[in-house]
């Protein structure tokens, strides 16, 4: 038996990188997922790997910073599988640019996607756990949010993350739901590599020049932060809630 047997999970931005990979992990201990992701092809692969897991998921085309499709996402979500249990807010993208560079829709995609999208996808998602009295909501913080050159709109929106998670630990925890973030450092995704391009890097270099700065000497991986959010998800992790649990190698 796994740890999650009986309980549904929805992860946004299912369809590769830190999400697909906890996609998996959620499912490999007996969690039926929900993928929710604004193109549905990228979760194909994900799916078949949780069915050859022996577990069952759906994809659901979601934007997450349009309220109607995520109520109506939630809403399928419960009716196909009869309860939701586990929120993974985890869509999120990057517009990089110096303050004086960034533009007006460099700083709302960003902000939409990753605080608007945690906002619209929680409060929907614990109407069904208020039911339940039952709930587990994890947010995809990112040590970014301790500042980062660059990045004055993602390190805000992750920031706001951290704050949206305590304050929903403090207001959903008497409904029996734990709202945890987990903020990961340098992780090998398809999204840092491409950062690294953009910059002029050779991502390979990148990776391994950064490896040298981090204690445990690597980069981080998808799975390891699957595997943070894994136990946040469980019932193991019940006493913890309103925590930001950094996922970095080392101490940020």
């Amino acid at each position: 038996m796994g740890k999650l047997d009986g309980r549904v999970a929805f992860v946004t931005g299912a369809g590769r990188g830190i999400g697909a990979a906890t996609a998996l992990r959620l499912a490999e201990d007996g969690a039926r997922v929900v993928l929710a992701d604004i193109n549905t092809d990228d979760c194909a692969q994900v799916i078949t790997e949780i069915e050859q897991a022996g577990s069952q998921a759906f994809a659901i085309s979601c934007n997450v910073t349009e309220k109607a499709q995520v109520e109506s996402a939630i809403q399928q979500a419960v009716e196909r599988f009869g309860q939701l249990d586990i929120l993974v807010n985890n869509a999120g993208v990057t517009r990089d640019n110096l303050l004086f560079k960034m533009s007006d829709d460099d700083w709302e995609t960003v902000i939409n996607v990753h605080l608007r999208g945690a906002f619209l996808c929680s409060r929907a998602a614990q109407v069904q756990m208020v039911k339940q009295k039952y709930g587990r909501i994890i947010s995809l913080s990112s040590t970014s949010a301790l500042g980062n050159r660059g990045q004055s709109n993602y390190s805000t929106a992750k920031a706001g993350l951290q704050g949206l998670t305590r304050t929903l630990a403090i207001e959903l925890g008497p409904f029996g739901i734990t709202a945890n973030a987990v903020a990961p450092g340098f992780i090998d995704t398809e999204m840092t590599r491409a950062t690294a391009r953009r910059m002029g890097f050779d991502p390979e270099e990148r990776i391994e020049a950064a490896s040298k700065t981090i204690p445990v000497r690597r980069v981080g991986q998808p799975r390891d932060v699957a595997n943070v959010i894994n136990f946040l998800a469980s019932e193991e992790s019940s006493y913890v809630s309103g925590q930001i649990i950094y996922v970095a190698g080392g101490p940020r």
